[in-house]
């Protein structure tokens, strides 16, 4: 005859092991990423810092001044011609992309023979570097020599001075950054394209929705996201844009496509105020912080928009 023994819970949870402290394993694959993002990421910009708090020119010893660099920034005259052909060159680089590479991805998603091919034709700007264009197009800029102002001639037009002029630099620039940078707003707007079911373009045929309607009520809405995901890249790589304007121009003729990178440079490069040139930089970069906070503000308003109307 056998007994059944029942254990109490506390007795049962005496009798288990106790469990020990263990020091985590991950650490030794973590360690090596800590050191980049420390010594990549981390103490330059801190070193950025303690040199725009200091009078430092190359040659000669550094002499602690405080905020006198950024106090000085305002009254640069050619710092605030800087920002103001930043924003200028920055607002025209995304929007003309994010027109033309919508329609053109709208194009390109229609089926047609050799859409394949043409895709490919389309997209090989943006595979070029970025010294080469500036080269060729410096080419074709030329107001004598230039292939642009013999196409004009064939037109009536009469030829032009494009980057050798101040009033047309900065268009003649955007231009270049507008032929490199459609092809990836393209391919981003062809995913988003590609994602959006058919159900909507039925129903909306069936009612006999016009083109331009099934694309202001429906393709549009859908692909805002990927409008912003695109806008958002071309921002931040449009305002720190330095090799095609480099290449180009270099900041002229005189400073009138000067942005503040190319300010940068000069300053910190050619006139070797390395303090100086620090406080530009650090600005740049808080201004780039505030351009990318705005953009994310204004997603975060059509996400709770969508929301809400879904509600």
């Amino acid at each position: 005859m056998s007994v059944i023994t029942q254990t109490s819970p506390a007795a049962a949870q005496d009798a288990a092991p106790e469990k020990q402290w263990r020091r985590p394993s991950y650490w030794p694959f973590v360690v090596p990423a800590l050191v980049v993002v420390l010594t990549i990421i981390i103490f330059p910009w801190l070193f950025t810092i303690w040199m725009s708090l200091n009078e430092w020119k190359v040659g000669a010893p550094t002499t602690f001044v405080g905020l006198s660099n950024y106090l000085r920034l305002p009254s640069d005259p050619r710092f605030i011609e800087a920002v103001g052909h930043t924003m200028v060159y920055t607002v025209l680089s995304v929007l003309l992309p994010l027109l033309f590479g919508t329609l053109a991805a709208v194009v390109f998603h229609q089926k047609f023979a050799g859409r394949g091919f043409l895709r490919g034709i389309f997209i090989m700007p943006m595979m070029a570097t970025p010294v080469a264009i500036g080269l060729v197009w410096t080419m074709m800029f030329h107001p004598q020599l230039g292939v642009l102002n013999y196409l004009l001639s064939l037109v009536g037009i009469p030829p032009q001075l494009w980057v050798f002029h101040p009033a047309t630099v900065i268009p003649s620039l955007v231009l270049v950054e507008t032929w490199q940078w459609t092809p990836l707003v393209m391919l981003i707007v062809l995913g988003g394209l590609a994602a959006i079911p058919t159900e909507p373009y039925e129903s909306a045929q069936i009612d006999g929705a016009s083109f331009w309607q099934v694309f202001r009520f429906i393709t549009l809405p859908l692909i805002m996201p990927f409008l912003f995901i695109a806008g958002m890249i071309r921002m931040i790589d449009a305002v720190k844009s330095f090799d095609i304007i480099f290449a180009i121009t270099q900041g002229g003729p005189g400073s009138a496509s000067e942005t503040i990178n190319l300010y940068l440079y000069s300053v910190a490069f050619a006139y070797y105020d390395i303090g100086y040139g620090s406080a530009i930089a650090v600005m740049f970069f808080l201004l780039i912080v505030a351009l990318a906070a705005v953009m994310l503000y204004f997603r975060q308003r059509m996400l709770w928009t969508e929301t809400g109307s879904d509600a």
